[in-house]
């Protein structure tokens, strides 16, 4: 595999993340089209001596796929490879994005059962990472995985599902890219369907007092907290028979443009340069959001531009000590002197069954925190953090955290069988770099 070639190898440029707090200058960087040529890369790396990661659109806040050796890139490992209505599954190359895979879904009749707020990663990219968006019943995008193929270490070309390989796919359902390189992914799908979203303002007290009653109570719950206010904005999703209503196209450029995008934007700016006003801000900021109700696809009400760059924590605590966390969080707010312009995330996941999922073995409740790019966030989030790991939280694999092998063996009950996995999989280490060494030890 030669510099310049069609799969794209070429040589050393700098890769940086969307938040732009992670870079990384690769000796080699290819985009390969098929995991054979992959495979290829691969064993480029190890007869070079290179580790190997793969990228997808940059969207972790981590430098869970940064790497000096050999970057593997995704844009031509793209599109859909199979539709079986039969068997209710999709099988998708792993370097699409999810707004791609929507809207082809959506062309066929077809969605994906749940998915996050952000559809700019590419498959591979959530997947590997733990992306997820908030259901009672319904699990992260790892979770609706039914097969899936990898490149080992070995440049061996690997298909996993239920049925094959078991144990490689419980586990490469979210592997942080330690197992090897991902180049498809079947995922379950249903016929396409639609969601009534009902966005209403309700005060800190009113939502964490009914925080389970609205959990249990709604498909797809969620609600933000302005910090310095007592003035929350909450989203309830459920399934519709129609028919569709949605936003109409002033509506939608008002509040994902202009107030949510370009007026964001300014006020974070404002709040950066000078931090007094940001309490002020964050009262007229939680007021601006109106109380709404609206009925479309799927993918168009769990999904919404996001333009305004940040940088972001989000833990995963067992559901029933979301409340005590939160209140916490709050006391922590208004008694620390941090000036904070954006809104807290709170959402919620059922129990699953994969190792490393931040829901693994139990129901889950998510508190994300974000600071605006370039505003110091180390005080914020080192506090915030102090809060959730004695509640036995979890951190967002592909979120800002300072979290380490030996902690997160506590919390995760088959960490030691991920890491034996790992062991037999990739003994050498072609797949691993800093971050993974940092949270899975060696």
């Amino acid at each position: 595999m030669q510099s310049g070639s069609s799969r794209g190898t070429r040589s050393r440029s700098t890769w940086r993340n969307w938040a732009g707090n992670v870079s990384a200058r690769p000796a080699l960087s290819v985009s390969p089209s098929s995991a054979e040529e992959v495979a290829e890369a691969v064993r480029l790396a190890a007869g070079k001596g290179l580790p190997v990661k793969a990228v997808g659109t940059g969207h972790s806040f981590t430098p869970v796929a940064a790497t000096d050796g050999l970057l593997i890139r995704p844009e031509r490992l793209t599109g859909i490879r199979e539709i079986d209505r039969a068997a209710g599954t999709v099988t998708v190359a792993a370097g699409t994005p999810l707004k791609v895979l929507n809207r082809e879904l959506a062309s066929a009749g077809l969605s994906l059962t749940n998915m996050g707020d952000i559809m700019e990663q590419t498959v591979s990219g959530a997947v590997s990472t733990g992306t997820h968006g908030t259901g009672r019943a319904s699990g992260s995008v790892s979770a609706q995985v039914v097969g899936l193929e990898l490149v080992t270490a070995e440049g061996k070309v690997l298909h996993c599902s239920a049925a094959e390989n078991a144990d490689v796919f419980a586990a490469a359902r979210l592997g942080l890219g330690a197992l090897g390189v991902l180049t498809s992914l079947t995922f379950a799908v249903e016929p396409a369907f639609l969601l009534t979203a009902r966005e209403q303002p309700m005060g800190f007290d009113e939502v964490t007092s009914r925080f389970d009653e609205l959990a249990a109570e709604n498909e797809h719950f969620e609600f933000y907290w302005f910090p310095h206010t007592a003035n929350c904005h909450t989203k309830r999703n459920n399934r519709s028979a129609g028919p569709a209503k949605p936003l109409g196209a002033a509506g939608r450029w008002v509040e994902e443009e202009l107030l949510s995008n370009g007026v964001w934007e300014v006020a974070c700016r404002v709040g950066r340069a000078a931090p007094a006003t940001v309490p002020s801000i964050a009262k007229i900021a939680s007021r601006a959001w109106s109380d709404r109700t609206y009925t479309d696809v799927a993918y168009k009400v769990f999904t919404s531009p996001r333009r305004v760059r940040f940088v972001e924590m989000e833990y995963a605590v067992p559901r029933a000590a979301a409340v005590g966390a939160l209140r916490e969080l709050r006391a922590l707010v208004d008694s620390s002197g941090l000036r904070i312009s954006f809104p807290v995330e709170v959402r919620v996941a059922p129990a699953d069954d994969i190792p490393l999922s931040t829901a693994s073995g139990r129901d889950s409740a998510y508190i994300a925190v974000h600071l605006y790019r370039g505003t110091p966030h180390e005080a914020y989030f080192g506090a915030v953090e102090r809060i959730m790991t004695a509640h036995e939280g979890r951190p967002h694999w592909g979120k800002m955290h300072t979290r380490d092998a030996s902690y997160l063996e506590g919390v995760y009950p088959r960490f030691a069988e991920f890491r034996s996995l790992r062991d037999r999989l990739d003994p050498e280490r072609r797949f691993t770099n800093a971050y993974l060494r940092q949270v899975l030890g060696d």
